[in-house]
């Protein structure tokens, strides 16, 4: 059996909102393993955070941006130690100059842009020269780019959540206003994917386990498992997908109703969301 020390539970209760014997005993249950602790909490029906355990809270700055015709859209997080180091101007400047970089040079991943020349020298030896500065360390966690008709990006205030999103179509009455709407919903509600029909089987897969087993817990009829969690399972869908999430600005609508009433055949094809300790 693993040793539980005070530390972990503790790092599992700030992650979840478990009480801290809830925790110990997922823990313990679990070997150790966060992930699979949070599984049993969540089957416990305990009361988790959307904070996943292999990830942690760094600290940095997250932005966002388009391209000259709003064709391309990026996104960057810049990790630190701490949370002074993040509100450094110069920390803000360089990972703003490495978007720009980023954008400029057409760099489709992380990889490309971390070699990518930067005043002579590589993004990387520029990076070690401002760890020396700063006295922390820095890293670029994140680079990614996405396409589309029309493309937007949105900086919440802080620089700790950006999103980027591309829509299908650029001849709508309102589009600039329309793509806002969209981002901040995306900043916000943090989906997981666009549509139901493109979430990850593994993750339509836990959520049906996880319904059964609360079902379960409920004291519910074996011959009323299944269909309790394909029920939790389209509330997740409606809570977690972009286009059946409701919209934020008008909660009687959903997101795709607000987009298709701008345009029957308007949708978003790609987006991305960056969110510090997420």
């Amino acid at each position: 059996m693993a040793n539980i020390t005070a530390a972990e539970v503790n790092k599992l209760r700030q992650q979840t909102g478990a009480g801290m014997m809830d925790c110990k005993k997922a823990l313990v249950e679990s070997n150790g393993d966060f992930e699979k602790a949070i599984e049993i909490l969540r089957k416990k029906g305990q009361k988790v955070a959307s904070s996943r355990a292999d990830r942690e809270a760094n600290e940095g700055v997250v932005l966002a941006k388009t391209n000259a015709d709003a064709t391309k859209a990026a996104i960057i997080m810049l990790n630190c130690e701490t949370d002074f180091v993040a509100k450094n101007q110069e920390i803000i400047d360089f990972a703003q100059k490495l978007l720009n970089l980023g954008v400029e040079k057409n760099c489709a991943n992380l990889e490309e842009l971390k070699a990518a020349d930067m005043n002579g020298r590589s993004v990387e030896e520029n990076l070690t020269d401002l760890i020396g500065k700063t006295g922390e360390k820095l890293n670029i966690s994140h680079f990614d780019v996405i396409e589309g008709a029309r493309t937007f990006a949105y900086i919440h205030p802080g620089n700790r959540v950006s999103s980027i999103a591309a829509l299908n179509q650029t001849e709508v009455d309102g589009i600039e206003q329309i793509g806002k709407d969209v981002v901040m919903q995306i900043a916000a509600m943090s989906p997981v994917a666009i549509d139901k029909d493109d979430v990850d089987p593994k993750i339509i897969e836990k959520e049906i386990e996880i319904g059964k087993d609360q079902a379960r817990q409920e004291g519910k009829a074996e011959e009323m498992v299944e269909r309790i969690a394909v029920g939790k399972l389209n509330k997740f869908f409606k809570e977690s997908t972009l286009l059946n999430q409701e919209f934020i600005k008008e909660s009687k609508k959903t997101v795709r109703q607000m987009l298709t009433e701008a345009h029957k055949d308007l949708t978003v094809v790609a987006f991305k969301r960056l969110a510090l300790g997420q």
